[in-house]
């Protein structure tokens, strides 16, 4: 099955005039707000903007209300490992270059199902993801119009285009560009814990939206986990058996890339195993 077709370039050209009107109404809104009172408000857990599968959209629709964060108030996210399953183009499976980033539909906020022909959907606790970039080595303002690819495992372990009986989906992959807010949000499913390693979610962070075409853009690679004990919670659903005890036989301390801190890198959860999560994290760069 030929999962390729136009790719990313081709989405950005449908989108190029679109994006740039909104954000030429974008700059006038903001332009008549400087002579406003800064108020700042919290973030909130709406995340919106969910695309059908295959589809293309731009930024998701709501990430959030905006924050205005105080200044010189964050540090860069460590720098962490892709890991072997990134799809980004920089390594094989089974001889083949795999990369999910020149597949059209790609940009999308909606990833648990499989696009541009692939037709698997992931089942799972439903999860939003919302992410805050922030540009640490400048006063810590919202980075705008930057992007964030995303990956993560399913709720068995596996890693859609490289893990045996699924290498023929690409769900569980996406990327999105941020708002004005620097804001960004996934709907997604709870990733499972599979033997070795806590369960985390993978990004890169790039400049632009066009430039998340190419891995060779990204300015950062990163990893985020969960509180315990929303682990230990979200893995009483059905289909988890296995996390409960692959958790068991790993821990922060002994994970090989939480060991060291997950002080930035421990996502705030609400919500339950029966309605669903949504995490929230504020991720630093040098922008």
């Amino acid at each position: 099955m030929d999962l390729h077709d136009h790719g990313l370039a081709s989405d950005l050209e449908m989108m190029r005039q679109q994006a740039f009107e909104r954000r030429q109404v974008l700059r006038w809104l903001l332009a008549g707000a400087a002579t406003l009172p800064l108020m700042s408000c919290g973030g909130g857990s709406d995340a919106g903007g969910t695309a059908a599968s295959g589809g293309v959209t731009g930024t998701s629709g709501g990430a959030g209300s905006v924050t205005i964060p105080a200044a010189g108030a964050c540090t860069v996210i460590p720098e962490e490992t892709g890991g072997p399953y990134p799809a980004d183009g920089t390594n094989t499976n089974g001889g083949s270059i795999i990369n999910v980033l020149n597949q059209s539909g790609v940009v999308r906020s909606d990833i648990r199902a499989s696009f541009n022909g692939a037709t698997g959907v992931a089942a799972g606790v439903p999860l939003t993801i919302n992410l805050q970039l922030l540009n640490a080595s400048g006063g810590c303002a919202s980075l705008a119009g930057y992007a964030v690819y995303l990956w993560h495992c399913d709720r068995d372990g596996l890693y859609s285009l490289y893990s045996s009986g699924v290498t023929a989906q690409n769900y569980l992959r996406g990327v999105q560009e941020t708002d004005s807010a620097g804001k960004l949000a996934f709907t997604t499913i709870f990733p499972g814990c599979y033997a070795g390693r806590m369960p985390h979610v993978h990004f890169e962070v790039y400049p632009s939206l066009a430039k998340a075409a190419s891995a060779m853009n990204r300015i950062k690679t990163s990893q985020f986990t969960f509180p315990m004990a929303t682990l230990n919670e979200a893995y009483t659903a059905s289909g988890y058996t296995a996390s409960v005890r692959n958790l068991a036989q790993i821990s922060y301390a002994t994970d090989n890339v939480f060991a060291d801190g997950t002080s930035l890198q421990m996502a705030t959860v609400t919500g339950n195993a029966t309605d669903g999560y949504v995490v929230t994290l504020t991720v630093a760069v040098n922008g």
